[in-house]
């Protein structure tokens, strides 16, 4: 069996069938039928079928998802146009009108925009409790729940679920369970160790590393992606081939990546952690952190993502202070997104505004003070720097 970093390079090759050592980008909508009508009509039928219509298969698309298999270790995977497409489609191929959903109280907010307004249209039940608190979830589960749906870390503070207890608590009441690997990326856990069913990617992120594609994964069961394939099928969010050739050149340095990126990110928390203008640092890899023990039994890197709380005796000050920190940095981008090979900080309570009022705001644990930030590859004596001089002079 090979390696990690072996595999994210040469897993799927089968689908290449040119002479080419990078794999093409099949740039066509459509493809010329078999003189064989019965062998069309299983490209035509068969899921993922690369050699039929774009919005079925494409051979780049099928090459990308054979990875995320094996980085998974699902049976497969489809890769999708967007996260929200995955976490969508995904979501929609286990529950129906009349089901109930266990997640957390913090979630991206894509993801809570979907569980608290579309799937109330849809008559879909959502329970929400604290992440931290593992009888919460057990307590939650009623008799027509059929998902419970986590994320972990969690975004933007970096919460952490605990996916053995949810794995087992899944199989103990035949309810599928589902992660968000998003912010931990694969070389950092894998879900499935724990007993979780489904796995999902915004690629966008770790996995594309490079802030130039938009792309989304799901990986579970051939029977499970099937339906999930059935459903993105009518929907429209098939990955374009361009896209889906960005992806597989990204994961061929995702291993590298993430491993430079969990250094850096270290050591900017210790930065953080004794500097004056910092209330408080959120990061999984600090001993700080108050679930570190968690986080070390699921985990085997901390990521690339922290959450700073600047100085401010009151929600103003601190605001003040954030925007201060935001307006001065010059190596850390204010953009949204994260996972790519440069270092972003945004401002989660501006960010999360149109989804979050102030109620699920503090319930997240989203403060006026907090940024969020995505450690890139740079190097960390200037990311350190960057930072210094941005958060000299705050006022309390």
């Amino acid at each position: 069996m090979s390696h990690l970093e072996t595999d994210l390079i040469h897993l799927g090759r089968e689908f290449n069938e040119s002479k080419a050592v990078v794999t093409p980008i099949y740039q066509t909508s459509t493809y010329l039928a078999d003189a064989d009508l019965s062998a069309y009509i299983v490209a035509a039928t068969e899921a993922k079928h690369p050699h039929f219509y774009q919005r079925h298969g494409n051979p780049t698309n099928s090459q990308a998802a054979a990875i995320l298999a094996g980085l998974e270790k699902t049976e497969d995977a489809l890769v999708l146009a967007t996260g929200m497409a995955a976490i969508s489609s995904a979501i929609l191929a286990v529950v129906k009108a009349g089901d109930h959903i266990v997640t957390q109280q913090s979630l991206y907010s894509g993801t809570m925009l979907f569980f608290k307004e579309f799937l109330a249209d849809y008559e879909v039940s959502v329970s929400f409790v604290d992440q931290k608190d593992n009888e919460a979830f057990a307590k939650a589960i009623q008799d027509n729940t059929k998902l419970i749906y986590v994320e972990t870390p969690s975004n933007p503070n970096l919460d952490i679920t605990d996916l053995a207890f949810i794995g087992a608590l899944g199989k103990e009441h035949g309810i599928t369970t589902m992660v968000d690997n998003t912010f931990a990326s694969p070389i950092n856990q894998t879900p499935r160790d724990f007993g979780i069913d489904i796995v999902l990617h915004s690629a966008t992120k770790y996995l594309g590393g490079h802030s130039d594609l938009t792309a989304g994964a799901v990986c579970g069961s051939k029977d499970y992606i099937k339906s999930v394939w059935r459903r993105a099928l009518v929907l429209g969010g098939a990955l374009s081939p361009f896209d889906s050739w960005l992806l597989l050149r990204g994961m061929k340095t995702l291993a590298m990546r993430v491993k430079q990126i969990n250094s850096n990110a270290l050591q900017l928390a210790n930065f953080f952690s004794t500097h004056p203008g910092i209330k408080y640092t959120g990061y999984v890899g600090l001993p700080s952190h108050p679930q570190f023990e968690l986080a070390n039994r699921q985990m085997r890197g901390g990521t690339g993502m922290l959450c700073i709380e600047v100085i401010g005796d009151s929600e103003e000050q601190a605001y003040k202070n954030a925007q201060q920190v935001l307006s001065k940095l010059q190596v850390f981008a204010n953009a949204a997104s994260l996972g790519g090979v440069e270092s972003l900080v945004v401002h989660p309570a501006s960010m999360w505004g149109s989804h979050h009022d102030k109620t699920q705001k503090s319930s997240a644990g989203i403060t006026m003070g907090m940024l969020r930030i995505s450690v890139g590859i740079e190097h960390i004596e200037d990311l350190v720097a960057d930072f210094e001089q941005a958060l000299a002079g705050l006022s309390r």
